[in-house]
């Protein structure tokens, strides 16, 4: 890896990866504040926060079709092109999520239940899920600003924006389900409150730097009629096939929570415990994924086909380095449960401590899969490889699998486990053969053609 390509991709992957670990230190520190209220309140957002973030996995396609775009425009020197992509997504993105996200909050209720939630654990979730609902459609334009923020080389703005929105998190967080400064003590459903202050804060800001006075971007109105098509079907041309992608790796997770939720509360809060302590150390590798989607894309816009195919073998390696030394220190998290989760119970930080273990052992496929499957395939307009590499791992093996180790075989949580290992193993598999695939003199051919239809139909 030359100094060049790794200055470049420190220069990017720094700031996203700083803030990706000090959101989820945030997010720790409010499940540690909901923990206090017992195990069941743990699994009740666990729960919740595995149906919100299908919306929020999915939609946030939107940003990472629209990062490319971006940066294959700033590559090429196209500031007008960047303006109609960016806008084009920020429309797209509040359309989508507001009525649906309207639609989940109204009916909570049977929505949880549908899905399979316990009817103890959805009378524990619905409060909470109804507000936690209201933040889909802010995180979604936040991940869409971010995602354009880093294309045009402006990394440290979504940094600092997500900082004082995680603050404000945890501060109002704990107000109100506590009960501190005179707010009245709302319990569970405060946390949820929380959550949402924090996200309006991020979004306002996010808003204001980029299309305020001192912003980056001149808001236009997104183009009608002909104009709008070749822009819109490129967005979509990537953004649909990474939307069915997270659909159906969230959707995964959901499953797998199902079936978590069957082998008992303490099973569901000792994986989630140990999950949310697993992202602080994976997405300190998450850098990498934007970093790759914007020095990939400026190759591509610069019509440079080698340069595209020495920044995503550099990343690729980083990505190894990072995965090492991260999964190690994962590894040493377990010393650290008796003291955060002492009112949880033994039996569910034994259960977190397996899983911190297993999952440390394998962290750098983890990374590797997120590498590829969410920078490099992506760059290199291959979104239909990550969506078989997803689907094919996790409803072909991991799923099936998991319950045939978890009930019939009686290996319960410890089956599920190996099953999510093996999982990313296949996964590893199929992205690293798509990616040998990859021919990028003709990804920057396909890229031109685009252009030219874009240009002839404006």
């Amino acid at each position: 890896m030359s100094s060049a390509h790794l200055r470049d991709i420190l220069r990017l992957a720094l700031p996203a990866s700083f803030e990706a670990v000090v959101q989820l230190a945030f997010n720790f520190l409010a499940q540690l504040i909901v923990a206090g209220l017992g195990a069941t309140a743990v699994a009740a957002v666990g729960f919740s926060n595995n149906v919100t973030l299908m919306g929020v996995f999915t939609l946030g396609t939107i940003g990472s079709g629209a990062g490319i775009l971006v940066a294959r425009a700033y590559g090429a020197g196209d500031h007008k092109g960047v303006a109609r992509v960016a806008s084009l997504a920020f429309t797209l993105a509040a359309v989508l999520t507001l009525g649906l996200a309207t639609l989940a909050a109204v009916f909570a209720r049977p929505l949880l239940g549908v899905l399979g939630a316990p009817q103890d654990l959805v009378e524990a979730a619905a409060p909470f899920f109804r507000v936690a609902a209201l933040t889909v459609p802010l995180i979604v334009l936040s991940v869409v600003a971010g995602g354009v923020l880093r294309s045009l080389e402006k990394p440290r703005v979504p940094m600092l924006t997500t900082m004082v929105a995680a603050v404000v998190n945890v501060a109002v967080g704990y107000a109100l389900v506590k009960g501190a400064l005179g707010l009245p003590a709302l319990g569970l459903v405060g946390a949820a409150w929380g959550a949402l202050a924090g996200q309006l804060v991020r979004v306002g800001l996010l808003w204001w730097v980029t299309y305020g006075t001192l912003g980056s971007l001149r808001w236009s109105p997104p183009p009608l009629g002909r104009a709008a098509l070749v822009p819109l079907r490129e967005l979509a041309h990537l953004s649909l096939p990474l939307a069915a992608t997270q659909l159906a790796w969230s959707g995964g997770n959901l499953l797998y929570a199902l079936i978590l939720a069957r082998l008992g509360t303490a099973t569901l809060a000792g994986v989630q415990i140990a999950y949310t302590i697993e992202g602080i150390f994976v997405v300190a590798s998450f850098g990498l994924v934007p970093a790759a989607t914007a020095l990939i894309g400026q190759a591509v816009g610069q019509r440079d086909a080698a340069l595209a195919r020495q920044r995503a073998r550099a990343v690729e390696r980083f990505g190894l380095v990072t995965g090492l030394v991260f999964g190690a220190l994962y590894a040493l998290s377990v010393y650290a449960l008796p003291h955060l989760y002492a009112g949880v119970g033994e039996r569910v930080r034994d259960v977190a401590a397996a899983t911190i273990l297993l999952n440390a052992a394998f962290q750098v496929v983890k990374v590797a899969n997120m590498v590829r499957g969410g920078g490099i395939l992506p760059s290199a307009s291959d979104t239909r490889g990550v969506l078989l590499g997803d689907a094919l791992s996790a409803f072909a093996v991991g799923l099936p699998l998991a319950w045939l180790l978890a009930f019939p075989l009686g290996y319960g949580v410890w089956g599920l486990l190996v099953a999510r290992v093996l999982e990313e193993v296949v996964k590893v598999l199929i992205f690293a053969w798509r990616a040998r695939r990859l021919a990028w003199p003709r990804v920057v051919e396909l890229h031109e053609q685009e252009t030219h239809r874009e240009a002839h139909a404006a």
